[in-house]
């Protein structure tokens, strides 16, 4: 079996850390990479001193994200950090560059998914890998998946969005876990 590259977005949000840990506990496989990826924003400032500073606090917190997959047994872990846009241009980039099988992001209100999926459409469609979209859970407390599939031939990426309920963690790890696997088996419309 082929290891798998999963690229995780590091975001300083609580619901990253969320999503690297429900990859972590529900679509980690022996011998997958784990690759932690932290794009900061391009400055308008020439100063190198203030890009060394931002690429510093990337790396820290990319680094916080790796001390969460140490507490896995046999995590292999990478860690990229680098200058880009705030609209998924570069995160896009750089799924494609890694070759990742799977994008897992958290999903909140500023969001480069939200700006991808609006405004760089031709970005989405080369991303050739599934996204999952990790998010906290509503008021309802109930677990659903999203799933948008693109059926035409010039596109092939998957978007799930999960949604998940940290007060019941272990059943609805059982019950996602089975969701998902259906979804990187075959391409289903929940």
């Amino acid at each position: 079996m082929d290891a798998r590259k999963i690229v995780v977005v590091v975001e300083d949000v609580d619901i990253a850390r969320t999503a690297l840990q429900w990859t972590l506990h529900n679509l980690l496989r022996y011998g997958d990479i784990i690759i932690l990826l932290h794009v900061f924003s391009i400055t308008r400032s020439r100063s190198k001193k203030k890009l060394r500073l931002l690429r510093l606090k990337g790396f820290q917190l990319a680094l916080s994200f790796q001390d969460i997959c140490n507490n896995f047994f046999n995590t292999k872990t990478e860690i990229v950090v680098t200058q880009g846009d705030q609209d998924g241009g570069k995160i896009a980039a750089m799924v494609t560059e890694i070759g990742a099988s799977t994008l897992v992001a958290g999903l909140h209100d500023h969001s480069f998914l939200y700006r991808l999926a609006m405004t760089h459409n031709k970005i989405a469609i080369n991303l050739n890998c599934k996204v999952l979209a990790i998010k906290q859970p509503t008021q309802l407390m109930v677990t659903r998946t999203r799933t948008i599939s693109f059926q035409d031939s010039s596109t092939n990426m998957d978007f799930s969005q999960i949604e998940i309920d940290a007060v019941r963690e272990k059943m609805i790890t059982t019950i996602t876990m089975g969701v998902i696997t259906l979804i990187l088996r075959d391409l289903i419309l929940i």
